[in-house]
C-alpha cells in the first residue's frame, strides 16, 4: 500500500463520472464534500496487499494515526488514488481493503472516505509546514521472509528455499526476479528512457480514445507490420502444421463456454451492452479459435496442429498500470494454440516451443529469467520433464506453486527480461491447457474411433507485438549504455538505407541506386532537402538508420559507395552489388516489408 499524506487547511472533492466498471455506487451526500483542517490520505492499494490485507490494514492504520497525533489533527479523509504505483490491486479487492482501513481507523478517530473508481475534481490548500506532506509505503513485517509456494530450482536439480537466495551464487538478474515476484519487493522505478524513442518512431497514446489505446505513425506501422509477419514466420518454424485464421473481437456472454472462460479474467474484462446482449471484447485469440475449431472434423492423424491469429486483444488494465508499448488496454497478440492428443504429446511439443522462445530472445542478445507456475502434483509427477526445460535454460528458475484444480492449465511459464530499470518484464509465454477443449466442445477421433478432448498449448512465442517492440527498444538503449550505437535490427528498421546526395546534381545517381535497392526489397529513402550534408547525417543518425550513403563527385565518378554503417560506426567503401549483398545477408531470415514512406524525405510532413 502506498500513502501520500497532506495536512490540508482546506480540501474539497466532487465525483464527476465513473472511471471504472466496478466503481462504488455513491449517495448524493458523498458525491461532493468539503473539509477544513484535515489529514488527506491519498491511498493506492497494491496487488501484494490482497494476500496480507489484515496485516497491511493494521500497519497502515498505525502509521496514519501516528501522523494524526504528530499533526494534532482530529479527522482524516481516505482518498482512493491509483497513481502511486503500477502494481494495482483488483478493484473489488481495493474497495474491500479500503473499507477495512476505514473501519479500523474509525475506532480511534473521525474518518471519511471518498468514493472509489470515479473521476474526481479536487481542490486542496496545504499548510506548508515541515510535517504537512509525507509519503509511506506499507508492507508486511519481515519483508524478506519467504513466501509460501515459491521455490528455486537449479539446472542440476537442487531445490533452494527462497530464504536462502541471498546466500547462493545466483545471477543478479535472477535475484531481481525473486525479489519482485516471490518477496514482493518494489522495483527501483524511475523514468523509462525507451518512451522517448518509442514516440520518436511514432508509437503514442491516442488521446481521443479510452485510456491505454495506442496509435502507430508511418514508421511505427512499418515496425509493427514487420514484427507481425515475423511472428507468423516463427509459428511456422516449429515443424508442425499451423493454420492461420481470423475472427471477431467480441463474444456473447450468453454462451456458457465464453462466460466460463471470461470469468477467469474477472475485473480485467472489457465488456459492453448492445441491445439485449452482454458482450465481452476478447483478451486473446482463445475464444475465436476454440469457437471455430470445435466445428472441425479432427482425427488423431491430424494431431498435433496449430491455429494462429494476429489478434487485437483487450484487457481493462488499471490506469496506474498503463505503460506505452508494454501494458495497454488494447494490444496485438500473435496467438498460437497447438492441439495435441495427450499431455505427453503436449510436453514433447512444448520442448520445441521452449527452445524457440529462447532462440528468439537470444537473437536480440538478451536472456530470459523464468517463472514456472504449476501445481505441486504436476511438479512431483513430471520432474523429468521440468528438469529438461530447466537444463535447456542452463540457469535457475523460479517455481510458483498454485492451488490444485484452480486453473485450466497444469503449467504456465512466464519468460521475463530484466529491463534497464531492473524490473522483470514478461515477454514470451506458454501454458498447457487441459480444460478448455472440454469447455468449448472440441474433440478428435482416436485410433479406436472414440471421441476425445485434445490438450491445448497456448503460446505467444515473441510475446505481444508491442511487448516485443518494447524489448527491441530496451535492448537498443542497453547497448547504448555499453558504448554501442543504439539501433533497431536492420530487418525491423523503418528506413534501412538513407541516401544523401551532396547536391542536386547527384539526384539521378541517388534515384538509380534507390530503385536498385527497392527492387531487392530494401527500404530506402533519399534526403533531398535543402540542408547541409552534416545536418542530414545527424537527422539520419537520430532515426537510427542502419546505413547512410553519401553521394558526391567521387562516388558518382568511381561508382563506389561511401557508407556509414551504424552497428560499428565505420565508414566503408562498397560497390553497389557488394552493398546490396551485405544488406540482404543481414535480413535474409526476416520478413521483407515494403516501405510505406515517400521516397523523398522532402515530401514528409514534419521534416520541413
Amino acid at each position: 500500500m502506498r500513502i501520500l499524506g497532506i495536512h490540508a487547511e482546506y480540501f474539497e472533492y466532487e465525483a464527476r463520472e465513473k472511471a471504472l466498471k466496478h466503481a462504488e455506487e455513491l449517495d448524493e451526500e458523498y458525491r461532493k464534500k468539503a473539509f477544513d483542517e484535515i489529514l488527506v490520505c491519498f491511498i493506492t492499494v497494491e496487488k501484494s496487499d490482497e494476500k496480507n490485507s489484515e496485516l497491511i490494514v493494521n500497519n497502515a492504520s498505525d502509521e496514519i494515526l501516528k501522523s494524526c497525533k504528530n499533526l494534532g489533527v482530529d479527522k482524516i479523509l481516505i482518498y482512493p488514488y491509483a497513481h502511486l504505483s503500477d502494481n494495482l490491486a483488483a478493484p473489488k479487492q481495493a474497495i474491500r481493503i479500503l473499507d477495512l482501513l476505514y473501519k479500523k481507523i474509525s475506532e480511534k478517530i473521525t474518518v471519511y472516505r471518498a468514493p472509489f473508481g470515479w473521476y474526481k475534481r479536487f481542490t486542496i490548500t496545504c499548510y506548508g509546514h515541515p510535517l504537512a506532506e509525507f509519503s509511506k509505503t506499507i508492507s508486511v513485517e519481515k519483508e524478506e521472509k519467504s513466501i509460501d509456494g515459491y521455490l528455486i530450482l537449479m539446472p542440476d536439480g537442487t531445490e533452494i528455499n527462497i530464504d536462502d537466495y541471498k546466500r547462493r551464487d545466483l545471477p543478479q538478474n535472477f535475484k531481481i526476479l525473486v525479489e519482485r515476484e516471490a518477496l514482493k519487493k518494489e522495483s527501483p522505478g524511475g523514468t523509462p528512457e525507451y518512451l522517448e524513442y518509442c514516440k520518436r518512431f511514432g508509437f503514442e497514446w491516442e488521446p481521443m480514445s479510452d485510456l491505454g489505446h495506442m496509435r502507430y505513425g508511418p514508421e511505427a506501422t512499418i515496425i509493427l507490420d514487420a514484427v507481425s509477419e515475423y511472428s507468423w514466420k516463427c509459428a511456422k518454424s516449429l515443424g508442425i502444421p499451423v493454420f492461420k485464421v481470423r475472427g471477431t473481437n467480441m463474444f456473447n456472454l450468453d454462451f456458457k463456454p465464453v462466460k466460463q472462460h471470461a470469468e477467469l479474467f474477472g475485473d480485467r474484462l472489457y465488456s459492453l451492452d448492445v441491445e439485449d446482449k452482454k458482450l465481452v471484447l476478447r483478451y486473446a485469440a482463445c475464444h475465436q479459435q476454440f469457437a471455430m475449431i470445435k466445428d472441425w472434423n479432427i482425427s488423431y492423424k491430424n494431431l498435433p496442429f496449430g491455429a494462429f491469429e494476429i489478434a487485437d486483444s483487450y484487457r481493462l488494465e488499471q490506469p496506474g498500470e498503463l505503460t506505452l508499448c508494454f501494458r495497454m488496454r488494447k494490444f496485438i497478440m500473435p496467438d498460437l494454440h497447438i492441439f495435441c492428443k495427450s499431455i505427453n504429446e503436449a510436453k514433447e511439443v512444448s520442448f520445441k516451443i521452449h527452445e524457440k522462445i529462447y532462440e528468439e530472445i537470444r537473437k536480440l542478445g538478451r536472456e530470459y529469467y523464468s517463472i514456472y507456475n504449476l501445481t505441486r502434483s504436476f511438479y512431483e509427477g513430471n520432474k523429468d520433464y521440468i528438469m529438461k526445460l530447466v537444463r535447456y535454460e542452463n540457469k535457475p528458475v523460479l517455481l510458483h506453486f498454485v492451488p490444485e484444480n484452480k486453473y485450466y492449465w497444469v503449467i504456465n511459464i512466464e519468460y521475463n527480461i530484466i529491463d534497464r530499470l531492473k524490473r522483470p518484464r514478461e515477454i514470451g509465454t506458454f501454458q498447457i491447457d487441459i480444460g478448455n477443449a472440454k469447455r468449448f466442445g472440441i474433440t478428435y477421433t482416436d485410433e479406436n474411433n472414440n471421441k476425445r478432448h485434445p490438450v491445448i498449448i497456448h503460446t505467444a512465442l515473441i510475446g505481444s507485438l508491442e511487448r516485443y517492440i518494447y524489448a527491441l527498444f530496451d535492448t537498443a538503449l542497453k547497448n547504448m549504455n555499453e558504448g554501442k550505437s543504439p539501433m533497431l535490427p536492420v530487418w525491423v528498421s523503418p528506413v534501412q538505407v538513407r541516401i544523401i546526395p551532396f547536391s542536386s546534381e547527384y539526384n539521378k545517381f541517388a534515384k538509380d541506386l534507390a530503385e536498385k535497392l527497392i527492387s531487392n526489397n530494401v527500404r530506402v529513402d533519399i534526403d533531398d532537402r535543402d540542408e547541409s550534408v552534416s545536418k542530414k547525417i545527424r537527422d539520419a543518425e537520430r532515426k537510427w538508420i542502419p546505413y547512410i550513403v553519401v553521394i558526391g563527385k567521387k562516388e558518382a565518378e568511381k561508382n563506389i559507395l561511401s557508407v556509414r554503417r551504424r552497428k560499428d560506426r565505420k565508414i566503408l567503401n562498397y560497390t553497389q552489388d557488394e552493398f546490396i549483398k551485405e544488406i540482404l545477408n543481414e535480413i535474409k531470415e526476416y520478413p521483407r516489408i515494403s516501405s510505406m514512406l515517400p521516397l523523398y524525405v522532402n515530401y514528409r510532413p514534419g521534416y520541413r
